[in-house]
């Protein structure tokens, strides 16, 4: 199964300690997508955090991502281009940003999420 990661899901290692492709392995997604607006976000978050931890969890972000498949139009908007390319593939999300989350949920996209800072947990809902 293929799934879409955030900007933020690919910073979940660094700040949370959390082997995300093992858990997203365990869940059933073996194929790692990742739109390049996203990776533009990192590079931004690498270059321009305000604060250290940020800027650190960017640059490790961006080498995760040397792991997935980078995909998709450079859109300015990356939870658009995520939930663009979500409908596209037939793709989970992986992300922790509330407002995507029920965007994605309202589409009947499955989000996959840090549940306890400890584990990912998968759920599909209609709104």
């Amino acid at each position: 199964m293929k799934v879409i990661l955030d900007t933020n899901a690919l910073m979940v290692p660094e700040q949370f300690g959390v082997d995300i492709f093992s858990e997203l392995e365990r869940l059933g997604y073996v194929q790692w997508l990742v739109p390049s607006s996203v990776i533009g976000e990192l590079r931004s978050l690498a270059r321009n955090a305000d604060r250290g931890r940020d800027r650190i969890a960017a640059r490790v972000a961006l080498e995760l991502a040397g792991r997935c498949v980078v995909i998709g139009e450079n859109i300015p908007d990356a939870d658009l281009a995520i939930e663009k390319l979500a409908h596209a593939t037939d793709a989970a999300v992986f992300t922790n940003d509330k407002p995507l989350k029920k965007r994605l949920f309202s589409s009947g996209i499955t989000v996959i999420y840090l549940r306890q800072g400890r584990y990912l947990e998968a759920t599909k809902k209609e709104y």
